[in-house]
């Protein structure tokens, strides 16, 4: 999004972004729905909210449009969308606030008691209100969220207390939407005061190394960041980096028992927290020693776990950790040039995180994979089939192209042409289409910005050739699969869960036909057969009934998360139909030929080679070799076993993996040229 747009033109393009949705989907929202999910959208990408799931539910002073709630259940997000649609941003009063805030604190109150009782089990409202009602003793903190595409004048609101909950408003509009957006971060900037806010600044040590950045080493108390973190939640963490753990795990346990049991000593066993920041004010006492006064941009890329930790130790009643005693070293690096900022902040992010492979992921679309779609599908057109436009998929790599493309047409006719043309998927929807293609679905049902950072692991761990021609053209045919499903599963009416019934519908289809679904066939008639069709339909039947009724009466989304919920469905005994297998590509296919070329973990011709190079060797000669680096302590003690499980390999007449492959090649080669010779 150019940050240069005005706000009117930012809000055509909002718009735009919510009738588009409107157009392609068929889930049965309303436009007020449309409107909260795009904006949900933008929120998540600027780390104001995390995981939110849409939900949307009226009735008699009750309203819900989505909700997130944290892993422990510590704390709830509930949203409600008011939305109008006006060409240009229109007022909202605070009576319509207040009005919306009211319905929406009335659902709460009824979702602790006995809301559920009123859904189905396989309504996904039932799934918002079962869950309250069954964790309300852990909910601590309730945020109500006003979402709007107006403009809302500063409302002062008080927090209330609802079934022991604490209960804060938000209110997000348009323009504090666009100034987010257009502040080149796509996050608010966070500017603490600490002399004005907590009557104190932070004593510091200095030292300026180097003209790109400024360090400074501090001690700040327990109470401080646990008042940080409550006013400030997942916009204080580095976005790319501690936005994305989950707040659990061993090194959590002893964070908390080192707050229960021996305060004091935090300072000595934490590694601390690592922060960067745009500017900071510093000011000296009496005696010429230096104190941070003031943070612009203050964000916490390593000790997110710590500082939610302390924050979660001091809400829990049962930890009753006393902060006063709890004291945490920071070193705050502040970066002196703007220019420098994307730099250098990722770098930090990364190297103070290295302890935790998760965290060196670059979770950004400007990797050279998401760029080479995106020059594919400006130049690669669909067959134009029986009457039918050519069609050009948009790969939106970055939000915002296809409005600036979009914005290009002058009339109503030809945007209306263009989006015909031209339909539209995101970096969130690639990774929907092929981790459901790679028969994951506990991932997809994650949600759309984690199983985007899932597929990018995968990316990253995989170092595939880029793709090329053929890989797009399939991944076109995955995501007309992927949407002519979800027209078929919202056609049965099942009342539910539609986005985890059809990324299961699809990896089971993918997984019993052994991924020979033929795509160039749907790529060439840019749809899907009745034979096919009627298989999906038959399909998310079986699949419906299983998620729904989940193992130990679980949350059904929840349930849906695990790989045991895939593992269940995928074991089901099942034989596709006759017709369908007719259609099916590689009819002689066995266990024993490679995947076809559709996955991102199908093997390109380069890696083919190289496996079969390495195969091609003797078993005995891989023996010789491990046996020889042992003999002369050559190369670490785990690739002189891989050595060892290659012949093994061999000696069966199986090939070794990529992986295996490349490392056995290398090493034969450095022993070689080292005088190694196999007898």
């Amino acid at each position: 999004m150019a940050n240069d747009k005005s706000i009117d033109e930012f809000y055509k393009d909002f718009r735009e972004e919510i009738l588009m949705s409107a157009d392609m989907d068929t889930s049965g929202w309303t436009t007020e729905d449309f409107f909260t999910n795009v904006m949900l959208e933008y929120l998540e990408e600027a780390g104001e909210v995390t995981d939110p799931i849409m939900c949307p539910f009226r009735s008699h002073g009750l309203q819900l449009n989505a909700y997130a709630i944290a892993d422990d259940y510590s704390s709830l997000d509930i949203f409600v969308g008011l939305y109008s649609d006006n060409e240009s941003p229109k007022s909202v009063s605070q009576t319509e606030i207040d009005a919306a805030i009211k319905r929406t604190i009335q659902l709460y109150q009824k979702a602790i008691n006995d809301l559920y009782t009123s859904f189905e089990k396989d309504n996904d409202t039932y799934e918002f209100a079962i869950t309250v009602n069954k964790q309300k003793e852990q909910i601590k903190t309730v945020r109500i969220c006003a979402l709007t595409n107006g403009l809302v004048k500063p409302i002062p609101f008080k927090n209330i207390t609802v079934g022991g909950a604490e209960i804060s408003f938000v209110i997000w509009d348009i323009d504090r939407l666009y100034r987010c957006v257009t502040s080149g971060k796509m996050r608010e900037t966070i500017e603490i005061d600490f002399s004005d806010k907590f009557g104190f600044t932070i004593p510091c040590i200095e030292n300026s190394t180097s003209d790109k950045c400024s360090v400074y080493l501090a001690i700040v108390s327990g109470e401080l960041l646990a008042a940080l973190y409550d006013e400030y939640r997942d916009r204080l963490l580095e976005k790319n980096v501690r936005s994305f753990l989950q707040v659990k795990g061993a090194v959590n346990k002893g964070i908390r028992d080192t707050l229960r049991d021996e305060p004091d000593m935090f300072l000595a066993y934490n590694n601390g927290i690592s922060v960067t920041a745009e500017s900071v004010e510093i000011v000296g006492d009496e005696n010429g020693k230096s104190s941070i006064k003031r943070v612009r941009d203050m964000q916490i890329v390593n000790g997110g776990q710590t500082t939610a930790s302390i924050f979660n130790a001091n809400k829990d009643r049962k930890v009753a950790a006393d902060l006063s005693k709890v004291f945490v070293q920071m070193k705050l690096s502040v970066i002196t040039s703007p220019d420098n900022m994307d730099e250098i902040v990722p770098r930090i992010s990364a190297f103070a995180n290295t302890q935790n492979k998760v965290q060196v992921a670059d979770f950004s679309a400007n990797d050279p994979y998401h760029r080479r779609i995106e020059e594919l599908s400006r130049t690669i057109w669909a067959p134009a089939q029986g009457g039918m436009k050519p069609m050009n998929w948009f790969y939106e790599r970055a939000r915002g192209q296809y409005a600036d493309m979009l914005s290009r047409e002058t009339t109503a006719l030809r945007r209306k042409q263009f989006k015909e043309t031209h339909p539209v998927f995101t970096k969130t929807d690639l990774a929907k289409y092929e981790n459901t293609w790679d028969q994951l679905p506990y991932h997809v049902s994650e949600g759309a910005q984690k199983n985007f950072r899932r597929f990018t692991l995968r990316l990253s761990e995989r170092s595939m050739a880029l793709p090329d021609e053929k890989y797009y053209q399939n991944l076109v045919a995955k995501a007309i699969l992927f949407r002519r499903t979800e027209k078929l599963v919202q056609q049965q009416q099942y009342g539910g869960y539609r986005a985890n019934i059809v990324t299961y519908t699809l990896a089971f289809l993918s997984y019993k036909t052994a991924q020979r679904i033929d795509l160039d066939r749907i790529w060439k008639e840019q749809g899907l057969t009745t034979t096919l069709e009627n298989e999906i339909v038959q399909v998310s039947q079986f699949v419906h009934a299983e998620i729904t009724n989940p193992l130990g009466g679980a949350n059904v989304g929840e349930w849906c998360k695990k790989e045991k919920c895939w593992t269940s469905i995928r074991d089901h005994a099942y034989s596709v139909s006759a017709e369908l297998e007719s259609e099916l590509v590689a009819a002689g296919y066995t266990s024993s030929k490679p995947v076809p070329k559709s996955s991102i973990d199908s093997l390109t011709d380069e890696e083919q080679k190289i496996i079969d190079e390495a195969a091609a060797v003797p078993a005995e000669k891989w023996f010789a070799l491990s046996r020889w680096a042992k003999e002369t302590n050559n190369f670490q003690p785990w690739l002189r076993s891989m050595l060892f499980s290659v012949g093994s390999l061999a000696g069966r007449g199986r090939k070794p993996s990529i992986k295996q492959s490349i490392q056995a090649l290398k090493a034969l080669k450095k022993a070689e040229d080292k005088g190694f010779v196999s007898e």
